[in-house]
């Protein structure tokens, strides 16, 4: 039959069909196939004693500047000695899943000893998200010169969902990934900064290029948004692009890859659904709403995220790695490109937040629990 004799009213559902086509697009599972493991995980402590450590950095010394969440600042020896708290940190919301968060350093800390904090802080209309920057003294276990260069807005009531993860671009700007404070809407708010990634120049200031800046009505710091509460980020391997890792609510974790200006759904869209069970938002697609690389169903609660980038073990070159609180892992993703061509589960037995890729090669977990510890997994 000729396209001009299709019935009438077929023809007038042909452009339904294809806005529905690309409506029903839909994400990979980040564990949909399995991949063997690249040799025999092998777990051991490298430091003990330290009260949900949420962020671990390592210094160019080889130390690792880790942060608790309760508020403290502590640097770690090779040896696995724990430092007294480091003088000089602000003064922190520990309630929920607020506290002393993520900690960066600077891109040129070997010669200013800058670094980067992200806390929970108290203020009016309740709590958010600040980042503060200050010089740290490692000798004197000290820090000088503090200085809030940049608070997330509204503060609002609550304790959860703050983020904070922090990243420093291959541009050298600082991109803060922000929670929405658990109250959804906020997410898809232009004149909001929950639930959005920001970047920022070093000093706080808002870069002229950002994908917002001059537009009527934004926030010219919004650089992504429609995120729930990302607690990851990494720039993959020799390249420029970001990557954040975020909890859904009852499944739907993801994983993200940042490009200026997107919008990335929530509460909008989402592959999970309230802790009641009940749908959230229109589905798992829309127009003008970015879809994730993949998600989880169940939620594994993600932590950071790291992409291996040494030589110890070939087989883990560009693999991206996840930490899992709920499941008590590691997640080892095999990245071809976008898209993940395999998942291999680690078992840690313990609540995971943070993995880092240390200066010998192997991966370093910290793990959030009252007696927190700083593991090495390596393989045998």
């Amino acid at each position: 039959m000729p396209f001009s004799c299709l019935p009438r009213l077929l023809l007038a559902t042909l452009p339904l069909l294809a806005a529905g086509t690309a409506l029903a697009q839909t994400a990979p599972r980040c564990d949909a196939q399995t991949i063997a493991a690249a040799g025999t995980p092998h777990l051991e402590e490298v430091a003990g004693g330290l009260a949900h450590p949420w962020a671990l950095v390592f210094l160019p010394d080889g130390r690792m500047l880790v942060s608790e969440r309760a508020g403290q600042l502590r640097i770690v020896s090779r040896e696995g000695r724990l430092s007294a708290p480091i003088r000089g940190v602000p003064a922190v919301v520990a309630r929920g899943q607020g506290g002393l968060l993520d900690v960066a350093l600077a891109p040129d800390f070997a010669r200013s000893g800058r670094i980067y904090l992200s806390y929970a802080e108290a203020g009016e209309g309740g709590a958010g998200t600040a980042i503060a920057q200050a010089r740290l003294d490692t000798e004197a276990l000290a820090l000088s010169g503090l200085k809030v260069i940049y608070r997330q807005t509204p503060k609002v009531s609550g304790n959860n969902h703050f983020g904070a993860r922090l990243a420093f671009g291959a541009d050298g700007k600082l991109y803060a990934a922000l929670g929405e404070r658990q109250k959804f809407e906020p997410s898809q708010d232009p004149k909001q900064t929950l639930g959005k990634v920001v970047r920022l120049d070093a000093d706080g200031g808002v870069p002229a290029d950002n994908p917002f800046a001059g537009k009527s009505g934004w926030l010219p710091e919004i650089y992504t948004l429609g995120h729930r509460n990302p607690q990851g980020m990494a720039r993959e391997p020799g390249g420029t692009r970001l990557w954040v890792v975020e909890h859904g609510a009852r499944g739907g974790d993801e994983i993200n890859l940042l490009t200026p200006g997107t919008n990335y759904g929530w509460p909008v869209i989402s592959y999970g659904r309230h802790y009641t069970g009940l749908k959230i938002g229109e589905g798992t697609a829309k127009a003008g709403m970015a879809q994730p690389v993949c998600y989880w169903d169940p939620s594994i609660a993600p932590g950071n995220m790291a992409f291996y980038d040494a030589d110890k073990v070939p087989a883990w070159r560009g693999n991206l790695f996840v930490a899992a609180l709920k499941d008590e892992s590691v997640v080892r993703l095999v990245m071809d490109g976008e898209r993940v061509r395999g998942a291999e589960r680690i078992a840690v037995g313990k609540r995971v937040r943070d993995v880092r890729v240390g200066p010998d090669g192997w991966l370093y977990l910290a793990t959030d629990e009252e007696a927190g510890q700083i593991l090495r997994l390596s393989l045998r």
